[in-house]
């Protein structure tokens, strides 16, 4: 009989504020100006909205489907509640606030590097590691096109839409192009890693103008000013350049012919330089006002003020007095009252040329609590002061409060605001990666502990209940009763924590070297700690008498006393007592593992046969077997009772960091364990079979803990990774088969090899051009592909069997109904052409495009021949539209060539054209009915709040009494 198995799924993951993979954004909470607001940031695959002030999840978006990283998001301008997501496996999603996906979008072959909306919000730029920008169209939810220029990823994207400017006779003179006068396209400004920065016009859909954005080397961000009158890209040393966008020119450019070839748009105004050498990360432009703030990977934020024209005319007129001086100090004579006014006149026309040092000061520098990740401006109305929300490398959100400029003459350029760091998100998350993890012996309580920090986790509502400062933790326990928590540190020392009032009860330097290993006695009575100091030391836990200082009292206090000590050839770096403590295994660092008795301490059992040092090892409930995993990427099962090696399995990609049998044997699977190592899996293993179970996948870094519940149910393992995430997996009700497991990677690796391999042939085929089409074909895509192939096979066939049918019955009225294909049975006794329809209109908008592709030209005719049904019998008409301007524009060449077509398209134009008429007619009158409709509410809900009588004269000192107030 087969044996079958328990599947483990992800339930839950938490202990990250935000990871360090994306932007993040500010937006007001409930449209509320007055609160904090919220944090939009990304998790590993998840988005979560932080509580600014309480520091709660208000909402987590995630996509069961995807696993990839979250790696860009941006807000819509129109419709707040709307934020699309960019993914490291190249696809895009739009999420409204509730956290149900719009529209899905996949064109990208890399990770997304930057999103952004257009001012309607109706088109989406993305940019991403595969050198490509793609324009989504968000209503009809397909790909537009692909822009191709940059050889490197793409690094900044924002529209400029300049509003136009130009008055009317002069437009009316200009000769208007078709397509490029529609206001709604834009211009879009890019910069890549390739240190271009470059200017497109989505009207004509080409590059207009290309310049080199960086002097030395790579171009990391673009900021855009809100008013659009100039951008600032930054790269390597601090280098920020800024730019001049010449707005009104490029917004009259649409409607003029004629252009000189060497029409310029964008101007270098010159180069600021940042106090940080390091590359700059992010540039982001305050929505409202004349400041911006820039950050490279340093702990530091900087934030820079745009002076004013006047202060800029003061500053220009400052270095002409000092150059005055000079000239006069040089030549010896007094300057002329003539020369004065001169100056005053060339510095009137020259504010627009100033030095790019006078128009720029640097604000103030803020220095943040971690290497700083993304930020974003909080743009809270009616505030004296400027609010900037910071995410940290280490896993925290930050707000400052700093302070506008001062406009007192007094205040002199060298005095430095003071900045304020007001609130933050920090407590649901460790500053470090996570190095232990236990669980209380109810299961209710997770102890975390990382360098600096000893955390307590509710395991019910995932929330952090206490948080200890302690030393570079390496390995945590809890001691029986759950009431204390103790912990090894890097340094030696051995700390004991009372997990209720937070309090260290003892800290006992115990080994010279660090402690890797911690273990609890099966009896609770003592503790082994094995170091790197060659030795393993024997604690127990003991009420000791301590005095009072100053008085005769003394007080009960919980003590460790050292017991005895083991010592050994070399470093220890893992521990483990057999469940009847008859044993105790020690790992040591040159490879092998030791097994001594545990009252005698003489040695037992050596185990020979791994090639790099032992990390982790585990012994069964049973006390039968014991399985050990090392840096050499296998796992080994041995027995415990002559030392023999069951069986080495070469596990894992990398080192194996952590292995765990399954602590008590329920339904027969105390031989069943889990190893977990870098290469960021969780696997599970029978040990008596020596067969892989499952794979975990979802971390998105080495895992370096695990822990296994002991009486909960359903059983639940818990890992912590270097993504700074904990992960919580339970065991579920749905069985699994090993064949069935095999087949299913066999065919993801099919798949993903299958897709790779067609992405790399549409390269080679688009390579040329500067525009492409915006596809990328996916397993669902083909999937959708083949069986819109199959549809038109069938129906076909179906159309000539009832054609058939159709000429006997006129010669033999009772002759009866033909044998039809079951599929049509299946779905309600369908017709072909509905049938069609059916398996056309199951992909979403944005996947259709890819599932044509897949079909051969052969099939072209046949597609046609419904496409004409469709059109007589008016069937969903965007559809079909859509589906017919697709083929005809992918296979323009062959139906043009084709004769037979000819008559086809003819047939389809004059059924379409009907259609259409009747479309728009329809479509006109209920436009017009609902003006009608509109005029009519207009005119019975707006009523003027004022007396038909109103006395105005009588209180004429009033001046400000109210007038008409319309109140719909």
């Amino acid at each position: 009989m087969v044996k079958s198995y328990l599947k483990y799924e992800h339930a839950k993951s938490f202990g990250l504020v935000t990871s360090g993979t994306s932007n993040i954004l500010w937006t007001s909470k409930d449209g509320s100006s007055t609160s904090a607001g919220q944090a939009i940031v990304a998790a590993n695959e998840e988005v979560i909205s932080w509580d600014i002030k309480t520091g709660d999840i208000l909402n987590r978006w995630r996509d069961s489907s995807c696993a990839a990283q979250v790696t860009a998001i941006a807000q819509s301008k129109i419709d707040k509640d709307v934020f699309a997501v960019g993914y490291e496996d190249g696809s895009i999603r739009l999420w409204d606030k509730y956290g149900t996906v719009i529209v899905s979008f996949n064109g990208h072959r890399s990770a997304i590097t930057t999103l952004a909306f257009d001012r309607s919000g109706v088109r989406l730029a993305s940019g991403a590691k595969d050198t490509d920008v793609i324009i989504w169209d968000l209503v009809a939810e397909v790909g537009q096109y692909k822009l191709r220029g940059h050889k490197d990823q793409i690094t900044g994207l924002q529209f400029v839409e300049p509003q136009e400017e130009v008055a009317e006779e002069d437009g009316a003179q200009a000769m208007v192009l078709d397509g490029t006068a529609d206001p709604s396209e834009g211009f879009l400004l890019t910069t890549g890693k390739d240190s271009l920065i470059k200017l497109w016009d989505l009207g004509s859909r080409h590059c207009i103008e290309t310049h080199i954005a960086q002097t030395n080397g790579e171009c990391w961000a673009l900021g855009l000013s809100p008013d659009y009158s100039g951008c600032i890209t930054a790269g390597n040393a601090g280098e920020l350049k800024v730019w001049a966008l010449d707005t009104t020119s490029l917004a009259s450019s649409r409607h003029q012919v004629d252009l000189s070839t060497n029409m310029r748009y964008l101007h270098d105004r010159g180069t600021l330089f940042r106090q940080g050498k390091d590359k700059a990360i992010e540039i982001i432009f305050h929505p409202r006002l004349d400041y911006f703030a820039v950050h490279g990977s340093e702990k530091a934020v900087e934030v820079w003020r745009i002076r004013s024209e006047a202060e800029i005319k003061k500053s220009m007129a400052r270095k002409r007095r000092r150059r005055r001086e000079k000239l006069s100090q040089k030549k010896g004579n007094p300057t002329d009252g003539d020369t004065t006014m001169e100056d005053v006149e060339e510095q009137e026309e020259n504010v627009s040329k100033a030095d790019v040092t006078d128009a720029f000061a640097q604000h103030l520098i803020i220095r943040t609590g971690g290497k700083a990740r993304s930020l974003d401006w909080a743009d809270i109305t009616g505030k004296k002061r400027l609010q900037l929300l910071v995410a940290t490398t280490n896993n925290q959100l930050e707000l400052y409060h700093i302070p506008l400029k001062q406009k007192s003459s007094k205040s002199k350029d060298e005095d430095v605001p003071d900045y304020e760091r007001a609130l933050s998100v920090e407590i649901p998350g460790h500053r470090a990666d996570i190095r232990s993890l236990a669980l209380s012996s109810d299961d209710r309580l997770l102890a975390s502990a990382s360098n600096g920090s000893l955390k307590i986790w509710s395991m019910l509502t995932q929330k952090c209940g206490k948080t200890l400062e302690c030393g570079y933790a390496l390995c945590c326990a809890f001691l029986p009763g759950d009431k204390l928590v103790v912990i090894g540190t890097k340094g030696g020392e051995i700390e004991l924590f009372e997990v209720s009032t937070g309090t260290l009860l003892d800290s006992v330097t115990a080994h010279d070297g660090a402690i890797w290993s911690l273990q609890v006695h099966p009896d609770g009575r003592s503790i082994v700690s094995g170091s790197a100091d060659k030795s393993a030391k024997f604690w127990k836990v003991q009420v000791v008498q301590e005095p009072v200082l100053g008085t005769t009292r003394t007080t009960q206090r919980l003590k460790l006393a050292h017991a005895r000590t083991l010592k050994v050839s070399d470093d220890i770096l893992s521990l483990k007592f057999s469940p009847d403590a008859k044993y105790l295994a020690v790992a040591l660092l040159d490879s092998t593992v030791k097994v001594f008795f545990t009252d005698s301490l003489k040695l037992y059992l050596n185990l020979y046969g791994h090639k790099l040092p032992v990390l982790d090892m585990d012994i069964s409930y049973d006390g039968k077997l014991i399985v050990t995993c090392s840096a050499d990427k296998t796992v080994r099962i041995w027995g415990l009772d002559f030392g023999d090696c069951h069986k080495a399995i070469i596990a894992h990609q990398d080192s194996i960091l952590q292995v765990k049998f399954v602590p008590n044997n329920r339904e027969g699977n105390g031989h069943h364990f889990f190893s977990a190592g870098k290469d960021r899996t969780v696997k599970y293993w029978d040990g008596d079979k020596f067969e892989q179970i499952q794979r975990l996948h979802g971390h998105h870094g080495e895992i370096w803990a695990l822990a296994i519940s002991r009486s909960t149910e359903p059983p639940f393992i818990v890992s912590a990774s270097h993504d700074k995430s904990i992960r919580v997996w339970h065991e579920t009700d749905e069985q699994i088969f090993l064949e069935e497991e095999r087949e299913k990677e066999i065919e993801e690796l099919y798949e993903s090899t299958l897709t790779g391999s067609l992405e790399q042939d549409a390269d080679e085929e688009g390579q040329e051009g500067e525009v492409a089409a915006a596809t990328k074909q996916t397993s669902e895509t083909l999937n959708y592909g083949e069986r819109i192939a199959e549809a038109l096979e069938l129906g076909m066939a179906d159309l000539h069997i009832i054609k058939e049918w159709e000429e006997a019955k006129a010669a033999n009225p009772h002759i009866g109904p033909p044998q039809r294909d079951p599929m049509f049975m299946a779905h309600g006794n369908i017709s072909a052409e509905e049938y069609v329809m059916k398996v056309l209109s199951r992909p979403a908008a944005s996947a259709l495009n890819d599932a044509l592709l897949v079909l051969p030209f052969s099939t072209v005719p046949i597609l046609f021949t419904f496409l004409n049904i469709f059109a007589t019998r008016a069937m969903n008409i965007p559809l079909t539209c859509r589906v017919l301007f697709f083929m005809l524009k992918t296979h323009h060449r062959q139906i043009v060539a084709s004769r037979t077509m000819r008559a086809m398209l003819d047939r389809i134009r004059t059924n379409l054209r009907q259609v259409l008429k009747k479309k728009k007619d329809e479509m006109g009158y209920n436009i017009a009915a609902l003006k009608v409709a509109g005029m009519q509410i207009q005119e019975n809900s707006v009523k003027n709040y004022v007396d038909e009588n109103w006395d105005d004269g009588t209180d004429e000192q009033n001046v400000r009494k109210r007038a008409f107030v319309h109140v719909s």
